[in-house]
């Protein structure tokens, strides 16, 4: 018999010259008795959280310590932005239901801060905000001492729709950049980064904290990262939070580069000299990571 001989796969040269994730990125798994309470209130009331539909990485810790973030109007989004893990396409009708769902959990929950966010509806004339009014108003009411960050969508500059969303009571109101102005087109397609700027410096103008988040690696330089923490600080924000942009699909936008720990030290520090009130920066940092910090910077 011929002798079988095993020649070596070759990979093709794009996929040798992927950047290799490094040690500071790994994360423990989910696990724990409270991580499986949570768990299963988030089965039982059919509730939606950006902690799985993201792929987040410190879905773990966060859970872990019985906090989660919230992602209502539905897990399917009008957007098709190149970064993110959330299914796009047409959603179906929003539950109305949905506020006291939410309200009903985070208070058997019994979180002291809790994170509220949506998908995208650009097909609803009013954006979803009166689902978004409607579970920060009954959230409130269930859990009085429970504070509230919501995290909300580009309002493709429908005014009236965003303070109708930021009006219900909420201690922080989010709106996430994501990525310096040159990678617009390519992170955001179907967003405008000056429309966004507009949208937080509204948000502050109506007498909210405002928060914002980007993530880096994708191909950003440091002084387009100088020129959008300056920008923020211009239209108004007060807390900022700067993390690495992790690949969560193949389909998706390659990682440019891994951002070592201590450029993001670096950053922090920058951040806070531009007059940044809070600066949250480090690899698996993401919005709403510690966020019960936020609300009293």
């Amino acid at each position: 018999m011929d002798e079988i001989v095993m020649l070596p796969v070759i990979q093709p040269a794009e996929i040798q010259a992927r950047p290799r994730k490094p040690d500071w990125l790994r994360v423990k798994l989910p696990v724990g008795k409270e991580y499986a309470r949570v768990r299963n209130l988030v089965d039982e009331y059919k509730l939606h959280t950006i902690c799985e539909s993201g792929n987040c990485p410190n879905m773990g810790e966060c859970w872990g310590a019985g906090t989660a973030t919230f992602m209502i109007l539905g897990n399917v989004c009008t957007r098709s932005c190149s970064f993110c893990a959330v299914a796009t396409g047409r959603p179906n009708e929003y539950d109305q239901d949905e506020p006291r769902r939410v309200a009903e959990a985070i208070k058997l929950m019994g979180v002291k801060h809790a994170v509220i966010t949506s998908v995208n509806r650009d097909e609803l004339k009013d954006r979803g905000a009166s689902i978004w009014h409607e579970t920060v108003v009954q959230v409130k009411q269930l859990s009085p001492e429970t504070t509230i960050e919501t995290l909300i969508p580009d309002v493709k500059g429908n005014w009236e729709a965003l303070e109708v969303m930021i009006s219900p009571g909420q201690e922080v109101v989010s709106h996430n950049m994501e990525t310096v102005g040159s990678l617009y087109r390519m992170v955001r397609p179907q967003a405008k980064y000056e429309r966004s700027l507009e949208q937080i410096k509204r948000t502050k103008e109506y007498g909210k904290r405002t928060k914002s988040g980007i993530m880096l690696g994708l191909g950003e330089t440091k002084e387009e990262v100088y020129k959008a923490m300056d920008d923020l600080v211009q239209n108004g924000l007060d807390i900022l939070t700067l993390g690495q942009y992790l690949q969560p699909t193949k389909r998706h936008l390659e990682v440019a580069e891994f951002i070592h720990p201590d450029l993001f030290a670096h950053y922090r520090e920058e951040g806070l000299k531009l007059g940044l009130k809070y600066v949250e920066s480090g690899p698996l940092v993401r919005s709403s990571y510690h966020a019960e910090r936020h609300v009293s910077v």
